[in-house]
């Protein structure tokens, strides 16, 4: 005899939902065809792994599906100020951008000041403890002066990272590195062809350009003198004081003779030790001499207010930790490179010498002639 089934019945079939099988560390285990200890030391962030053993768990992980940032609950960066004082106007501004995007993105900011040597080989160097702990610090933010070393150290800890291009001392061998930068270079540029157009042709740069953030303002300052057929004249004083970097560099050029009409500064600090050391010389800013700086931290609480190019410290700090999350969620991506432009910002620093001064040029062209 068939029974039917009744309107009312139910297919308990039909309401059966196959079980998900849930993918757990011994799953990941053999895939990477390690001990399960291991592979808990991989999620758990400890830097005591293989980095290429690392590299397989995370593969395998990558295969079966795993989404790794959900199993680690740490969500916690180390902002690491290196060689630096803690109160530096222009990383204080970095640091506070990197907090407020932190905070956007639901993760903690540790902060921590680092001073080491740059002359140490990479295993010579001994990281804050805390950096090292991959179950508290998923990354680090590297601000400040940096060197290739601590690059390396971080390279062979496996530890992810992103750094402030703009100063790091020497290059990294083989960095995986994400940077960033200021174009600097660029606004170097601006500003020096900013000043040639105001007829100046005696134009002296003040800066340690043994420091990379000097230098990168000076290769846009040679840039723009070289395009123009004009001879720099620099004044590099040894010194990681701004201030004292801008009043004995300023010294020193008018020491030697040297017949400048504007002195292009390397950063606002040292802008101001230039016009301590212009008016000490009994020179008037910008009657006598103009004056222009780069990065816009204290330009318009000078007087006069300063000619200057403005960087943009707060969105550096924000986009390094847009990329050192961007590397956490996608480990095994490319390195990233980005670059964020800076502004030029006119002030009452410099003025025009075509209306008080008639200029004559040699036949050289790299010479001129004041009348």
């Amino acid at each position: 005899m068939l029974v039917g089934k009744s309107a009312g019945s139910v297919d308990m079939k039909k309401n059966i939902k196959p079980q998900k099988i849930k993918t757990g560390l011994r799953e990941i285990a053999a895939a990477a065809n390690v001990s399960i200890p291991t592979v808990s030391r991989v999620l758990n962030g400890s830097s005591r792994v293989d980095p290429d053993i690392q590299k397989t768990v995370m593969n395998a992980a990558a295969m079966l599906n795993v989404d790794l940032s959900q199993r680690n609950k740490t969500k916690a960066l180390a902002f690491l100020l290196s060689n630096r004082a803690m109160l530096h106007a222009f990383h204080s501004r970095v640091l506070h951008g990197a907090e407020t995007c932190c905070a956007t993105h639901g993760w903690d900011m540790i902060f921590l000041s680092f001073n080491y040597s740059p002359n140490a080989n990479w295993d010579e160097l001994h990281l804050p403890k805390v950096v090292q702990r991959r179950d508290i610090v998923r990354a680090v933010i590297l601000a400040g002066t940096n060197s290739a070393n601590l690059i390396d150290l971080l390279d062979h800890k496996g530890i992810p990272y992103v750094v402030l291009g703009n100063n790091v001392i020497g290059e990294p061998q083989d960095s995986k590195s994400d940077v960033i930068f200021s174009d600097e270079t660029q606004g170097g540029q601006d500003m020096t062809r900013y000043l040639i157009s105001l007829g100046h042709r005696h134009i002296g740069f003040v800066g340690n350009i043994r420091l990379p953030w000097f230098a990168r303002c000076f290769a846009g300052y040679l840039r723009a003198m070289e395009e123009a057929g004009l001879a720099p004249v620099h004044s590099s004083i040894d010194s990681e004081d701004d201030t004292e970097i801008g009043y004995l560099g300023t010294k020193s050029l008018l020491a030697h003779g040297e017949p400048v009409t504007a002195i292009f500064a390397g950063n606002d600090q040292t802008a101001h030790g230039v016009y301590k050391a212009s008016r000490d010389s009994g020179l008037r800013i910008p009657d006598d001499i103009s004056v222009a700086g780069c990065d816009d931290t204290i330009g318009a609480l000078l007087y006069p207010s300063l000619t200057t190019i403005r960087e943009f410290p707060e969105q550096l700090g924000k986009q390094m930790v847009e990329m050192i999350l961007n590397r956490v969620a996608k480990p095994d991506q490319a390195p990233q490179r980005v670059t964020i432009p800076t502004e030029f910002i006119k002030r009452d620093s410099c003025r025009s010498i075509f209306t008080t001064q008639h200029m004559a040029f040699d036949e050289a062209p790299r010479r001129v002639t004041i009348r």
